[in-house]
Formats: structure tokens, C-alpha cells, sequence
């Protein structure tokens, strides 16, 4: 061992204050006490709950991982120290509810605590003590710091396949908790009342049907039910491998026809505005993800589509076309091909943070334009464009969340379909070697600015494909609608998801634009968790949930040993 090392009690105390900071800083702006209304297993676990275990879970599997080179008991041993630790500040803060908060003597007090904390409230002391009182609760909770601590550390010591598979339990059995409002509606569609009775139970998942939920997964995971059937995948006969993809895609193709009246109508307008943010990514992807420019301006082609959806087909005194919305749609794309060429041709020569400010410029100086009075005979100014009709094909309208849907979705597969065919193509891989180097690039025979232009102006075509359904969902638009935060977005999104990775985008949008919209009852924390989201994952998992080979292979290249030697012939091997 380093005579320089830090003694192992210096670094559970480390870890333990850590985690202490993190569990303070989680109950004092509120999140435990508003977190706490919604269970996830009956009436014994909340999503509070799952807030205070971060503290202690993370303070012990650091201090587990950092002590590695100990005995099993010793870890185990200060893994529980660091969980202690880790309970102090919110033990602190309990002393300091009950005695500036509860017990304030009757008259003017010198400090009102709660004029400065407000989340600071009788509520949330009786959570942390779990209803037990201030001495009685404070030592269960410093036990149940010390059992997370324990599980943290047990993360480290047991074997990797044993805690993946726990892992995997957990996390089904508390997202379908999370989200058994909308799981339950779904199961009332397709099994009946009495099944969902028989699961859910006050909003949550019945405790008996987690265990069942959390045995499934665990199992699951354990025997690798996936790979094996990856595995029988590879090893089905290659005449059998179409028609088994054909069956494949008709059922998703299926499940995607039925889905909206499956999940009803809040659902079907959050599936909407993921289908959005699909299309977008994916043309945002081309952009970022292939091409390697790095754009920061990608809501303006947004703003773009929409108005010229708007104007080209609404009933009011802008009115410049008359149009119906099919009529209007090949318009609406080529304004925003038109436009993604005019922003090209200014940055050609300008790559990565130059790119990326001058963009950014672009974006804004359009909002700011849309707001202005010199432009409001064009385009409403600050009033927007208003009385834009809905989509009419033969009978149907297309007013409601649940029709709007199916219309999200064909441009979500179209998106999608041209993006595969371009990224295999001779301008798709033109694109990801101007991105690996464009000295390079250009030294091969690539022209840099054709390539550019045409990556801007595909990417913008779908942005604003995005922009005229969105305009002709809402009837009415604003300059407000299109702020920064819808660039940055689009962007995270494919960051999130996996940059290059077409499946990657369905997945970033899910997790950062449907998750929100399904929990807005904690829309006050939504920024922060998206921030703690990225900085995650960006430390875990940088190349994203489901990168492209390339990409992942770039970003862990020096995981690999060096100078691995290539697989040897078997014969020889055994000769």
C-alpha cells in the first residue's frame, strides 16, 4: 500500500460527507418533501425515499470502490461508517426544524427560518423520522443510512452479474411504480379492471406485484434472456432472417397504429411532442452526429417551418397563400433547405466552438426578428400568426392528440427512413470523414463546401417539416415558442441518446422530452434533474444509451489493451 495513501477512515469520512451534502441539499430546496406524494410500492416506498437512499448508496459504493485492495469485512465496515456520516446533516436539520420551526416561541422572533428556507416544514421532519418522533426517528434513519451504505458496498463485492441483474429488478419494479397511473390505463385497455385492481393499489404498485415485477426482471437480467435470444438470432438460417425482420417490423408497425388509443389522450399528446423532437433530432443528427458541425441554431429552422406553415395556410389577414396544409407541407421544407443553405454559406470555413457561437447568434437574431414591429405586417410580430386550420385528408380531421399523432409519426419515419439511406451512401460517409478530419477530407477529393451546404440543408428540411406540423397542431404561433432551450434540446437529446445512432434519437427524446412531460407534477424541478441527467452521463456513459459502433469505439479507445494481437487461426493455435 502508498505510504502516501489516505487512511481508509479518512476516505469513508470523504465519501460520507459527500453523501451528506447531497442529502441535505436534497431536502432542504424540497424535492424530498414534493417527492414523497408519489409512491412507488404501495404506501412503504415513494419517490422521496429514493432521494434520501442517493446519499448513502453513493457514499458507500465509492467508499467500497476506492477501498478495493481491503477484506471484504473491512469494506464492509466503513461502507456503513460512510452511510452514517451521511445521515448527520439531515439529523441536523431535524434539531433545526423542531427548534426554529415548530417550537418558536409565540411573539416577534429575531429569525424566521422559513422566510429564508421555506421548504424547511413540519411535513418534512415527519418523513425523514418516519412518523416516529425527533430521537426515535433520528436513529432509524441513521440505521437506514447504514443498511444503503451496506448496499452500496455489496455493488463492488458481489459478482457483476448477480448486481446487474439486481440493479435491473430494482429499476423496473420502481419505474413501473412511477409510472402506474398510465401503466394501469394501459392494462385497463387491454386486460380489464379487475387486473389492474389485482396490481396497483392508492396510485402505486401493489407490494406483492412489485415482488413479482422485481423477480421477472431479476431473472431476466440473470439467465440473459437477451442475448440468448440474439444469440438464436445469429444462428437462425439466413433465409429465415427476412421474413423474421418483416414480422418484426409489421408488429412494431402495429403496435404503433394502435398505441394512441391504447394510452389515451394525455399520453397520445406527450407521443407527439416526442415525435417532434424525433424529427428533429434526427435531422439535427445529420448535422451534428454525421457531419461533425456543431449547431446551436437549429430551433431558427424550426421557427422557419412553422411560419411558413402558418402564413401559407391561415384564415387571417396574413394570409399570403391560401393553401391546406398538404399543399403547404413541400413549401415548408424547402423554406427551411433555403434557409439552412443561406446560414451555410457564412460558416463554411469555421468549425467547433466558432460554429457553434455563430449559430447561436443566428438563432437568436431570428426570434428576436420574429418579436420585432418591422416585420409584424409579415409575420404578426409579437401576436404571431393566428387561425391556422388543421390538417383535413378526405374525412378526417386531424384535430385531435390521437389523429395528430399519426401524423407525427409518418414524419418520424420518413425522417428516419431518408436518414438511413443517406448515412449509407457515398455523401453519408463523406459526411463522417469531414467530421473525423476535414484537412483530411479535403486532401482525399472531398468538396467541404458542398458537403456542408448539403448536410445544413437536409438537417433544416426535417427541422422544419417538425415546425409546420407543430404550427398546424397549435392553430396559433408565437416568437415565444421558439426559444434557445428547443436547440438545446435536439442537441442533448442526440448527446443523450447516442450522436450517429438513429435509435439513440427515439431514446434521448424519450428520456428528455417524454419523461418531463409525464411528471410535470415536478415541473419545478425539472432543469435541475435535467442538468444532473447530462453531467451523469456524460461522466458514466458519454457515447449515450445506444451510440453508433464508430462513436463508441472512438470514446473508448483506451480501454483497450494496447497492442492486442489478432485473432489467431485455430489450427495454429492448437498446434
Amino acid at each position: 500500500m502508498d505510504s502516501n495513501a489516505r487512511p481508509d477512515w479518512q476516505t469513508a469520512l470523504r465519501y460520507g460527507l459527500i453523501g451528506a451534502v447531497i442529502s441535505l441539499y436534497f431536502s432542504a430546496i424540497g424535492m424530498v418533501e414534493t417527492f414523497s406524494q408519489r409512491n412507488l410500492v404501495g404506501t412503504l416506498i415513494s419517490l422521496g425515499h429514493v432521494m434520501l437512499i442517493i446519499g448513502p448508496l453513493g457514499a458507500g459504493y465509492l467508499t467500497a470502490r476506492h477501498l478495493r485492495h481491503e477484506k471484504g469485512l473491512r469494506i464492509f465496515g466503513y461502507s456503513a461508517l460512510a452511510g452514517a456520516i451521511s445521515s448527520v446533516s439531515v439529523v441536523l436539520l431535524t434539531f433545526v426544524i423542531d427548534a426554529f420551526v415548530i417550537n418558536v416561541a409565540p411573539g416577534p422572533a429575531p429569525f424566521k427560518l422559513r422566510d429564508m428556507f421555506v421548504n424547511l416544514s413540519p411535513t418534512l421532519l415527519e418523513f425523514v423520522t418516519f412518523e416516529q418522533g425527533l430521537l426515535l426517528g433520528n436513529l432509524l434513519f441513521i440505521v437506514f443510512n447504514v443498511a444503503f451504505g451496506l448496499v452500496g458496498s455489496a455493488i463492488i463485492l458481489l459478482p457483476r452479474r448477480i448486481w446487474q441483474a439486481l440493479t435491473g429488478g430494482v429499476l423496473w419494479t420502481l419505474g413501473i411504480g412511477l409510472f402506474s397511473e398510465m401503466v394501469s390505463q394501459i392494462l385497463q385497455q387491454v386486460a380489464g379492471r379487475n387486473i389492474v385492481k389485482i396490481l396497483f393499489q392508492d396510485k402505486a404498485l401493489n407490494p406483492v406485484a412489485a415482488a413479482i415485477v422485481f423477480l421477472l426482471a431479476f431473472l431476466i437480467s440473470y439467465f440473459r434472456v437477451r442475448g440468448r435470444v440474439e444469440q438464436r438470432w445469429v444462428q437462425m438460417p439466413v433465409r429465415m432472417r427476412k421474413p423474421a425482420r418483416i414480422a418484426g417490423l409489421l408488429l412494431i408497425f402495429g403496435l404503433l397504429l394502435a398505441l394512441p388509443w391504447l394510452v389515451g389522450m394525455f399520453l397520445s399528446q406527450a407521443l407527439f411532442i416526442i415525435g417532434l423532437y424525433v424529427m428533429m433530432g434526427l435531422g439535427l443528427n445529420i448535422v451534428v452526429g454525421y457531419a461533425g458541425l456543431l449547431d446551436l441554431g437549429y430551433v431558427a429552422f424550426f421557427a422557419f417551418g412553422a411560419y411558413t406553415m402558418g402564413l401559407l395556410t391561415t384564415t387571417s389577414d396574413l394570409a399570403i397563400g391560401n393553401l391546406n396544409f398538404w399543399t403547404a407541407l413541400p413549401f415548408t421544407m424547402l423554406a427551411g433547405v433555403l434557409w439552412g443553405v443561406l446560414l451555410g454559406f457564412p460558416v463554411l470555413r469555421m468549425r467547433g466552438d466558432y460554429l457553434a457561437i455563430v449559430t447561436l447568434g443566428f438563432g437568436e437574431i431570428i426570434r428576436i426578428l420574429a418579436l420585432s414591429d418591422w416585420l409584424a405586417p409579415i409575420e404578426g410580430g409579437a401576436q404571431g400568426v393566428l387561425h391556422i386550420p388543421n390538417p383535413v385528408l378526405g374525412n378526417i380531421v386531424f384535430s385531435t392528440p390521437q389523429t395528430m399523432y399519426y401524423l407525427v409519426v409518418m414524419g418520424a419515419i420518413l425522417a428516419a427512413f431518408v436518414t438511413v439511406r443517406l448515412r449509407d451512401s457515398r455523401i453519408g460517409r463523406q459526411w463522417m470523414a469531414m467530421r473525423e478530419d476535414e484537412d483530411v477530407a479535403e486532401a482525399m477529393g472531398i468538396n467541404l463546401v458542398q458537403t456542408k451546404l448539403l448536410a445544413f440543408a437536409i438537417g433544416a428540411a426535417f427541422s422544419a417539416l417538425a415546425g409546420g406540423i407543430f404550427a398546424a397542431r397549435l392553430g396559433n404561433i408565437f416568437p415565444h415558442s421558439f426559444n434557445l432551450l428547443i436547440s438545446i434540446n435536439a442537441l442533448s437529446l442526440i448527446i443523450v441518446g447516442g450522436m450517429g445512432s438513429i435509435p439513440g434519437v427515439v431514446v434521448g427524446a424519450a428520456a428528455l422530452v417524454g419523461l418531463p412531460e409525464l411528471l410535470r407534477e415536478f415541473a419545478d424541478y425539472r432543469l435541475l434533474i435535467y442538468g444532473l441527467l447530462l453531467i451523469i452521463m456524460m461522466l458514466v456513459k458519454p457515447e449515450g444509451f445506444l451510440p453508433e459502433a464508430t462513436r463508441k469505439r472512438e470514446l473508448h479507445a483506451d480501454d483497450e489493451p494496447a497492442g492486442e494481437p489478432l485473432a489467431a487461426d485455430p489450427a495454429k493455435s492448437q498446434a
